[in-house]
Protein backbone atom coordinates (compact mmCIF):
# COMPACT_ATOMS: atom_id res chain seq x y z
CA UNK A 1 0.00 0.00 0.00
CA UNK A 2 2.87 2.13 0.10
CA UNK A 3 2.61 3.78 -3.46
CA UNK A 4 5.74 5.26 -4.99
CA UNK A 5 6.79 7.79 -7.63
CA UNK A 6 8.05 6.22 -11.24
CA UNK A 7 11.78 6.35 -11.42
CA UNK A 8 13.41 9.01 -12.79
CA UNK A 9 16.84 10.62 -13.77
CA UNK A 10 16.89 12.87 -10.41
CA UNK A 11 15.40 9.85 -8.05
CA UNK A 12 18.03 7.40 -9.59
CA UNK A 13 21.25 9.67 -9.32
CA UNK A 14 19.82 10.66 -5.78
CA UNK A 15 19.71 6.74 -4.78
CA UNK A 16 23.52 5.95 -6.44
CA UNK A 17 24.83 8.96 -4.32
CA UNK A 18 23.25 7.92 -1.36
CA UNK A 19 24.44 4.21 -1.84
CA UNK A 20 28.25 5.37 -1.91
CA UNK A 21 27.77 7.08 1.22
CA UNK A 22 26.27 4.56 3.18
CA UNK A 23 26.48 0.91 1.50
CA UNK A 24 28.57 -1.73 2.55
CA UNK A 25 31.81 -0.64 1.50
CA UNK A 26 31.29 2.86 3.68
CA UNK A 27 32.58 2.52 7.17
CA UNK A 28 29.89 2.43 9.68
CA UNK A 29 29.05 5.74 11.46
CA UNK A 30 27.37 6.26 14.71
CA UNK A 31 23.99 7.59 13.92
CA UNK A 32 21.66 9.09 17.03
CA UNK A 33 18.30 7.94 16.89
CA UNK A 34 17.31 11.89 16.20
CA UNK A 35 19.47 12.05 13.04
CA UNK A 36 18.18 8.62 11.91
CA UNK A 37 14.62 9.56 11.89
CA UNK A 38 15.53 13.06 10.45
CA UNK A 39 17.04 10.93 7.26
CA UNK A 40 14.30 8.81 6.71
CA UNK A 41 11.90 12.37 6.51
CA UNK A 42 14.40 13.65 4.33
CA UNK A 43 14.31 10.16 2.44
CA UNK A 44 10.56 10.51 2.15
CA UNK A 45 10.32 13.93 1.04
CA UNK A 46 13.03 13.29 -2.01
CA UNK A 47 11.68 10.20 -3.03
CA UNK A 48 7.68 10.20 -2.82
CA UNK A 49 6.05 12.57 -4.73
CA UNK A 50 1.93 12.40 -2.45
CA UNK A 51 4.59 13.02 0.50
CA UNK A 52 2.48 16.26 2.29
CA UNK A 53 -0.79 14.47 0.96
CA UNK A 54 0.39 11.47 3.55
CA UNK A 55 1.54 13.33 5.98
CA UNK A 56 -1.75 15.68 6.19
CA UNK A 57 -4.00 11.76 6.25
CA UNK A 58 -1.83 10.18 9.13
CA UNK A 59 -2.09 10.80 12.86
CA UNK A 60 1.05 12.36 14.81
CA UNK A 61 1.93 9.27 16.78
CA UNK A 62 2.45 7.30 13.58
CA UNK A 63 3.86 9.67 10.98
CA UNK A 64 7.36 8.99 12.05
CA UNK A 65 6.94 5.38 12.01
CA UNK A 66 5.43 5.51 8.68
CA UNK A 67 8.75 7.14 7.04
CA UNK A 68 10.94 4.78 8.76
CA UNK A 69 8.67 1.74 7.23
CA UNK A 70 8.62 3.45 3.94
CA UNK A 71 12.66 4.53 3.89
CA UNK A 72 13.16 0.74 3.88
CA UNK A 73 11.04 -0.33 1.56
CA UNK A 74 12.00 2.25 -1.02
CA UNK A 75 16.18 1.37 -0.20
CA UNK A 76 14.89 -2.77 -0.72
CA UNK A 77 13.01 -1.45 -4.09
CA UNK A 78 16.35 0.40 -5.10
CA UNK A 79 18.50 -1.84 -4.21
CA UNK A 80 16.61 -4.99 -6.34
CA UNK A 81 15.88 -1.85 -9.30
CA UNK A 82 18.35 0.64 -9.33
CA UNK A 83 21.15 -1.57 -9.67
CA UNK A 84 22.09 -2.67 -12.78
CA UNK A 85 24.13 -5.97 -12.49
CA UNK A 86 21.82 -8.67 -11.67
CA UNK A 87 24.30 -10.28 -9.28
CA UNK A 88 25.82 -6.83 -7.45
CA UNK A 89 21.88 -6.33 -6.69
CA UNK A 90 21.67 -9.81 -4.95
CA UNK A 91 25.28 -8.80 -2.75
CA UNK A 92 23.35 -5.68 -1.91
CA UNK A 93 20.00 -7.56 -1.10
CA UNK A 94 21.90 -9.96 1.18
CA UNK A 95 23.91 -6.96 2.98
CA UNK A 96 19.96 -5.33 3.46
CA UNK A 97 18.76 -8.57 4.80
CA UNK A 98 21.89 -8.42 7.61
CA UNK A 99 21.28 -5.07 8.38
CA UNK A 100 17.09 -6.19 8.77
CA UNK A 101 18.57 -9.33 11.26
CA UNK A 102 20.31 -6.76 13.72
CA UNK A 103 17.08 -5.03 14.35
CA UNK A 104 15.97 -7.81 15.87
CA UNK A 105 19.24 -9.20 17.52
CA UNK A 106 21.73 -6.14 17.54
CA UNK A 107 22.32 -2.97 16.61
CA UNK A 108 22.48 -2.07 12.61
CA UNK A 109 24.47 0.99 11.53
CA UNK A 110 22.50 2.17 8.47
CA UNK A 111 20.10 5.21 9.26
CA UNK A 112 17.34 3.64 7.76
CA UNK A 113 17.33 0.39 10.12
CA UNK A 114 18.50 2.65 13.14
CA UNK A 115 14.94 4.25 12.86
CA UNK A 116 13.54 1.21 11.94
CA UNK A 117 14.59 -0.57 15.09
CA UNK A 118 12.81 1.69 17.24
CA UNK A 119 9.36 1.53 14.93
CA UNK A 120 9.50 -2.21 15.14
CA UNK A 121 9.99 -2.54 18.86
CA UNK A 122 7.20 0.35 19.57
CA UNK A 123 4.45 -1.86 17.57
CA UNK A 124 6.22 -5.42 18.01
CA UNK A 125 6.24 -5.78 13.96
CA UNK A 126 7.58 -9.51 13.15
CA UNK A 127 10.50 -9.84 11.02
CA UNK A 128 8.49 -12.45 8.57
CA UNK A 129 7.06 -9.27 6.36
CA UNK A 130 10.44 -6.93 6.19
CA UNK A 131 11.98 -10.37 5.55
CA UNK A 132 9.25 -11.43 2.76
CA UNK A 133 10.14 -8.58 1.07
CA UNK A 134 13.84 -8.81 0.09
CA UNK A 135 12.55 -12.36 -1.14
CA UNK A 136 10.57 -11.10 -3.39
CA UNK A 137 13.37 -8.22 -4.46
CA UNK A 138 15.33 -11.07 -4.89
CA UNK A 139 13.31 -13.16 -6.79
CA UNK A 140 13.22 -10.28 -9.21
CA UNK A 141 16.64 -10.93 -10.21
CA UNK A 142 16.15 -14.46 -11.55
CA UNK A 143 12.62 -14.96 -12.58
CA UNK A 144 10.49 -13.34 -15.19
CA UNK A 145 7.88 -15.63 -15.86
CA UNK A 146 5.27 -17.77 -13.99
CA UNK A 147 3.55 -20.81 -14.98
CA UNK A 148 0.45 -20.19 -12.66
CA UNK A 149 -2.17 -18.05 -10.50
CA UNK A 150 -0.34 -19.79 -7.73
CA UNK A 151 2.82 -19.20 -8.69
CA UNK A 152 2.06 -15.04 -9.15
CA UNK A 153 0.12 -14.44 -5.84
CA UNK A 154 3.01 -16.32 -4.07
CA UNK A 155 4.71 -13.81 -5.66
CA UNK A 156 2.96 -11.06 -4.32
CA UNK A 157 1.99 -12.55 -0.86
CA UNK A 158 5.83 -12.08 -0.48
CA UNK A 159 6.21 -8.73 -2.75
CA UNK A 160 2.83 -6.54 -1.93
CA UNK A 161 1.10 -7.98 0.79
CA UNK A 162 3.69 -7.60 3.87
CA UNK A 163 3.30 -3.51 2.96
CA UNK A 164 -0.25 -3.83 4.31
CA UNK A 165 0.66 -6.12 7.33
CA UNK A 166 3.14 -3.65 8.43
CA UNK A 167 0.44 -0.79 8.30
CA UNK A 168 -1.75 -3.13 9.99
CA UNK A 169 0.62 -3.09 12.96
CA UNK A 170 1.15 0.26 12.94
CA UNK A 171 -2.28 0.62 13.01
CA UNK A 172 -2.59 -2.04 16.45
CA UNK A 173 -5.11 -3.72 14.51
CA UNK A 174 -2.79 -6.74 13.05
CA UNK A 175 -5.62 -9.75 13.91
CA UNK A 176 -6.22 -12.37 11.71
CA UNK A 177 -8.81 -11.14 9.57
CA UNK A 178 -7.59 -8.09 8.86
CA UNK A 179 -4.01 -9.46 7.73
CA UNK A 180 -6.21 -11.95 5.25
CA UNK A 181 -8.45 -8.68 3.99
CA UNK A 182 -5.18 -6.68 3.61
CA UNK A 183 -3.19 -9.23 1.85
CA UNK A 184 -6.79 -9.45 -0.92
CA UNK A 185 -6.37 -5.67 -1.62
CA UNK A 186 -2.51 -5.75 -1.59
CA UNK A 187 -2.33 -8.11 -4.26
CA UNK A 188 -4.90 -6.84 -6.40
CA UNK A 189 -3.24 -3.49 -6.55
CA UNK A 190 0.31 -5.56 -7.32
CA UNK A 191 -2.19 -7.63 -10.41
CA UNK A 192 -3.58 -4.09 -11.59
CA UNK A 193 -0.38 -2.61 -11.63
CA UNK A 194 0.71 -5.98 -13.81
CA UNK A 195 -2.28 -5.66 -15.96
CA UNK A 196 -1.81 -1.87 -16.30
CA UNK A 197 2.43 -2.40 -16.99
CA UNK A 198 2.29 -5.43 -19.23
CA UNK A 199 3.85 -3.36 -23.01
CA UNK A 200 6.06 -1.96 -20.45
CA UNK A 201 7.24 -4.87 -18.54
CA UNK A 202 7.56 -7.01 -21.78
CA UNK A 203 9.57 -4.45 -22.95
CA UNK A 204 12.41 -5.11 -20.23
CA UNK A 205 11.53 -9.17 -21.07
CA UNK A 206 8.94 -9.51 -17.93
CA UNK A 207 6.11 -11.38 -18.09
CA UNK A 208 3.83 -11.49 -15.30
CA UNK A 209 0.56 -12.57 -16.98
CA UNK A 210 0.98 -16.73 -16.12
CA UNK A 211 1.69 -18.96 -19.08
CA UNK A 212 -1.95 -20.75 -18.02
CA UNK A 213 -3.67 -17.40 -19.16
CA UNK A 214 -1.65 -17.17 -22.33
CA UNK A 215 -2.69 -21.19 -22.85
CA UNK A 216 -6.62 -20.33 -22.33
CA UNK A 217 -6.66 -17.29 -25.06
CA UNK A 218 -4.23 -18.69 -27.86
CA UNK A 219 -1.56 -16.26 -26.67
CA UNK A 220 2.30 -16.75 -27.25
CA UNK A 221 5.30 -15.60 -25.36
CA UNK A 222 6.02 -14.19 -28.91
CA UNK A 223 2.97 -12.22 -29.07
CA UNK A 224 3.37 -10.68 -25.53
CA UNK A 225 6.84 -9.03 -26.40
CA UNK A 226 6.10 -8.09 -29.27
CA UNK A 227 3.37 -5.99 -27.83
CA UNK A 228 0.73 -4.84 -30.59
CA UNK A 229 -2.40 -5.86 -29.47
CA UNK A 230 -4.40 -8.54 -30.34
CA UNK A 231 -7.72 -10.37 -29.62
CA UNK A 232 -6.43 -13.08 -27.90
CA UNK A 233 -4.12 -10.80 -25.78
CA UNK A 234 -7.59 -7.99 -25.21
CA UNK A 235 -9.27 -11.38 -23.88
CA UNK A 236 -6.75 -12.58 -22.01
CA UNK A 237 -6.51 -9.13 -20.30
CA UNK A 238 -9.81 -8.74 -20.14
CA UNK A 239 -10.51 -11.92 -17.86
CA UNK A 240 -7.56 -10.60 -15.66
CA UNK A 241 -9.10 -7.48 -14.56
CA UNK A 242 -12.02 -9.28 -13.69
CA UNK A 243 -10.21 -11.27 -11.53
CA UNK A 244 -8.31 -8.73 -9.87
CA UNK A 245 -11.98 -6.78 -9.51
CA UNK A 246 -12.95 -9.61 -7.34
CA UNK A 247 -10.00 -9.15 -5.23
CA UNK A 248 -10.72 -5.91 -4.33
CA UNK A 249 -14.32 -6.41 -3.48
CA UNK A 250 -12.91 -9.40 -1.46
CA UNK A 251 -10.81 -6.99 0.71
CA UNK A 252 -13.36 -4.03 0.84
CA UNK A 253 -14.85 -4.86 4.49
CA UNK A 254 -11.04 -3.91 5.43
CA UNK A 255 -12.46 -0.01 5.71
CA UNK A 256 -14.75 -1.17 8.31
CA UNK A 257 -12.30 -2.70 10.86
CA UNK A 258 -9.38 -0.64 11.21
CA UNK A 259 -8.78 3.03 12.89
CA UNK A 260 -10.51 6.24 10.60
CA UNK A 261 -7.29 6.89 9.72
CA UNK A 262 -6.13 4.08 8.01
CA UNK A 263 -9.56 3.51 6.48
CA UNK A 264 -9.42 6.49 4.61
CA UNK A 265 -5.69 4.97 3.20
CA UNK A 266 -7.22 1.76 2.39
CA UNK A 267 -10.63 3.20 0.97
CA UNK A 268 -8.04 5.34 -1.40
CA UNK A 269 -6.17 2.51 -2.30
CA UNK A 270 -8.90 0.72 -3.30
CA UNK A 271 -10.57 3.29 -5.24
CA UNK A 272 -7.04 3.91 -6.98
CA UNK A 273 -6.83 0.21 -8.00
CA UNK A 274 -10.41 -0.02 -9.47
CA UNK A 275 -10.11 3.33 -11.35
CA UNK A 276 -7.00 1.48 -13.25
CA UNK A 277 -8.90 -1.34 -14.32
CA UNK A 278 -11.40 1.25 -15.50
CA UNK A 279 -9.10 2.98 -16.95
CA UNK A 280 -8.25 -0.22 -18.77
CA UNK A 281 -11.79 -0.96 -19.56
CA UNK A 282 -12.37 2.47 -21.35
CA UNK A 283 -8.99 1.73 -23.28
CA UNK A 284 -11.16 -1.67 -24.51
CA UNK A 285 -8.26 -3.87 -22.71
CA UNK A 286 -5.49 -2.10 -25.13
CA UNK A 287 -2.26 -1.42 -23.00
CA UNK A 288 -0.56 -1.82 -25.69
CA UNK A 289 -1.37 1.28 -27.75
CA UNK A 290 -1.42 3.58 -25.16
CA UNK A 291 -0.14 2.88 -21.37
CA UNK A 292 -3.99 3.34 -19.05
CA UNK A 293 -3.24 6.27 -16.87
CA UNK A 294 -5.52 8.18 -13.64
CA UNK A 295 -5.52 11.69 -14.74
CA UNK A 296 -4.28 14.47 -11.85
CA UNK A 297 -7.87 15.03 -11.38
CA UNK A 298 -9.30 11.72 -11.28
CA UNK A 299 -7.10 11.37 -8.09
CA UNK A 300 -8.31 14.56 -6.72
CA UNK A 301 -11.70 13.30 -7.24
CA UNK A 302 -10.73 9.83 -5.56
CA UNK A 303 -9.29 11.45 -2.62
CA UNK A 304 -11.90 13.91 -2.15
CA UNK A 305 -14.49 10.56 -2.23
CA UNK A 306 -12.18 8.63 0.64
CA UNK A 307 -12.19 12.36 2.41
CA UNK A 308 -15.60 12.29 2.45
CA UNK A 309 -16.30 8.86 3.56
CA UNK A 310 -14.50 9.36 6.53
CA UNK A 311 -15.82 12.75 7.35
CA UNK A 312 -19.38 10.87 7.09
CA UNK A 313 -18.37 7.88 8.92
CA UNK A 314 -16.97 10.68 12.11
CA UNK A 315 -19.94 12.69 11.89
CA UNK A 316 -22.21 9.06 12.78
CA UNK A 317 -19.64 8.06 15.29
CA UNK A 318 -20.25 11.42 17.09
CA UNK A 319 -23.84 11.49 16.58
CA UNK A 320 -23.98 7.97 18.27
CA UNK A 321 -22.01 9.32 21.43
CA UNK A 322 -18.75 7.68 19.97
CA UNK A 323 -15.26 9.12 19.84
Amino acid sequence: MLQSAHSTTAANAFFHTELSLLGPHRPPAAWSQADAEAYCRRWARQSYENFTVVSWLLPRHVRQDFYNVYAYCRWADNLADEVADRQQSLELLGWWQQQLALCYSGRPSHPVLVALQTTIQRHHIPLTPFADLLSAFRQDQTVARYDSDAQLLDYCTRSANPVGRILLHLAGAAEETQLELSDHICSGLQLANFCQDMSRDAAIDRIYAPRSRWQAHGVTEEMLLLRQPTSGLQNLLTAWVADTRVMFKAGRPLVDRVPRWLATDIDLFIRGGIAVLDAIEQQRFDVWTKRPKISKLQKLRLLGSSLTRRLRSTGGQQRGGHA
